[in-house]
């Protein structure tokens, strides 16, 4: 009950709020197609039976009505395929609508601060939240809801139907095809939810390491993993085997079950009708008819069998999922500085997701407008979480914190498979074209873009494929360059850059940063050496700032890396 509450209400809340209409719709064409069945199954074997019988007889004969049986076996044959037709259609438009709803909503999830710094961690297993999860759910409508509703439906009528020749018959016969209908895949769902859970988690790894296999194959190689590498491979591999080898056992074991009930109720019925047939309590075509009645209405539950073995999965896709789907409350943002300034902060202190070590811890640092601060540090002092507070993805826990609006420059170049133009209007979608090539041309990237065959339109592989670091990194740059922000935040903005290049880049981000301001995270003696100031952060906390001409300032820069 726990799980259903907790992890399988927000997923349904979801399906009715986005498409309703189209999975009732499905639902009631769904249950439309099997009664119309149960009754075309019906009133076939009545019409045959009863056509017989009266064929025994002349005057019998005469009298019988063969057109009212017939018309309503055309109808129902019309009614059931019409009624497939849709159902198929309203069904599966639904679900593929409330699955888009769900990725939209687990992308908007990864565009929150600090989840891109999740992803980047563990990009497989979240990545894989948006394909193999977002897929398991569509068995909880198609193969778990629905048919659970119409076989309990058809169990319904069916016990109306045989209650009509007798009150007894249609009870027993609806209590034993619901209990048994739906108690084997109950008892086959619990039963297999273990094996599909540890096969969803075998397949996960499989994948996982499959990848860092292709991806990684140079290092591991060097690293003498390779063999280690491949034998993880096949053990995953394995180990998913073993899981659906007992799933497997599992479906055979419901599959007999349901041939067992099927053939008890068959058999059942069959003594039934006939008691009731041999004391004229009813008629042979109606007995023939209430006999294919309870042969069409334990059919549905048949249907229950993938469900079944579906419910680990979808189960497990739906703990995994939920989390995500709570509506996050628009991030206020941040309050705006005294004039004059660029940020203050006072006594902040903030903290990594699921951290209990503060990140930063009684911050007191402000920022003047036009002034450029270096931060500097050891590795882990707290110098790119300070970046972070600034830019929103990092929220304070406690302090005041005003600060105007920032561009963040990563260490890490994030470029996509796509034009140069589209990396390039990520930063700024109305830029004309001929803002494109000012920010191209002020990072000194435009006369290599122009020597390229299709220019700024030319597609980039994987990554940036296609340029080399240098390039890359001065394609960042462009982009910040369109960002017309009046502070900016740069993390090491010319770290894995050969000396020249890195001057260069400096040189022309120098120029570029007229009138506005400039905080540098850094440990390299060169770009610390553009700051008006210098701070140093020692455990996420500012322990000296220095201006330049003090000896601090000279002591500080001494500290750092050489150009």
């Amino acid at each position: 009950m726990s799980v259903l509450t907790t992890d399988l209400k927000p997923i349904l809340r979801l399906f009715l709020a986005e498409r309703r209409r189209s999975l009732l719709l499905g639902a009631a064409l769904s249950a439309a197609t099997v009664t119309a069945g149960i009754a075309l199954l019906g009133l076939s074997g009545w019409f045959i039976t009863a056509t017989s019988l009266a064929g025994l007889s002349a005057a019998a004969a005469v009298t019988f009505d063969i057109f009212a049986p017939s018309a309503g076996i055309r109808l129902l044959a019309i009614v059931r395929t019409a009624a497939r037709y849709g159902e198929r259609l309203a069904t599966h438009d639904a679900t593929l609508g409330v699955l888009a709803a769900l990725r939209e909503r687990l992308f908007r999830g990864f565009a929150e601060p600090g989840a891109a710094r999740a992803l980047l961690h563990r990009p497989a297993r979240l990545l894989f939240r948006l394909t193999a999860d977002i897929d398991a759910l569509d068995a909880l409508y198609l193969r778990i809801l629905v048919p659970a509703a119409v076989a309990i439906g058809a169990a319904l009528a069916a016990s109306v139907v045989l209650g009509l020749m007798h009150p007894l018959f249609g009870l027993c016969f609806g209590l034993f095809l619901a209990g048994a209908g739906l108690g084997l895949p109950l008892i086959a769902g619990r039963a297999a939810r273990v094996h599909a859970r540890r096969r969803a988690f075998g397949i996960e790894a499989l994948r996982s390491r499959t990848i860092d296999l292709v991806a990684g194959q140079t290092d591991l190689l060097m690293a003498g993993r390779l063999a280690a590498q491949t034998s993880a491979i096949a053990a995953a591999d394995g180990y998913a085997a073993r899981a659906d080898d007992r799933l497997n056992r599992v479906e055979t074991g419901l599959t007999f079950g349901f041939g067992l009930v099927s053939t008890l109720l068959l058999a059942g019925s069959l003594l039934a009708v006939a008691a009731l047939a041999e004391t004229k309590a009813i008629t042979a075509p109606v007995a023939a008819l209430g006999l294919l009645v309870a042969f069409a209405a334990v059919e549905p539950f048949a249907a229950l069998r993938r469900g079944a073995l579906e419910l680990g999965r979808t189960l497990l896709a739906a703990r995994r999922i939920a989390p995500r789907l709570a509506i996050v409350a628009a991030s206020q943002p941040l309050a705006a500085p005294s004039p004059g300034y660029a940020f203050s902060l006072t006594e902040v202190s903030a903290f990594h997701e699921n951290s209990a070590v503060p990140a930063l811890e009684g911050v007191d640092l402000v920022l003047k407008q036009g002034e450029r601060l270096a931060v500097i540090g050891s590795s882990g002092a707290g110098k790119s979480s300070l970046l972070a507070l600034l830019s929103g993805e990092l929220p304070a826990r406690t302090g005041t914190i005003a600060a105007t609006t920032a561009t963040l420059l990563t260490q890490r170049t994030e470029l996509f498979e796509d034009s140069l133009r589209g990396n390039l209007v990520l930063a700024n979608p109305d830029a004309s074209e001929a803002r494109l090539f000012e920010a191209l041309a002020a990072a000194g990237l435009l006369a290599d873009i122009e020597a390229m065959r299709r220019g700024i339109d030319t597609r980039l592989g994987e990554g940036g494929l296609g340029l080399s670091g240098g390039q890359s990194r001065r394609l960042a740059l462009a982009r910040l360059f369109l960002r017309d922000t009046p502070l900016w935040l740069l993390d090491e903005p010319t770290e894995g850059l050969d000396g020249v290049t890195a001057r260069d880049v400096l040189s022309r981000l120098s120029t570029m940063a007229a009138g506005r301001s400039l905080l540098i995270a850094t440990h390299i003696r060169r770009e610390a050496a553009i700051a008006d100031r210098i701070a140093v952060i020692e455990g996420g906390r500012i322990s000296e700032v220095s201006r330049r001409g003090e000896a601090a300032f000279e002591k500080a820069l001494d500290r750092l890396r050489p150009d």
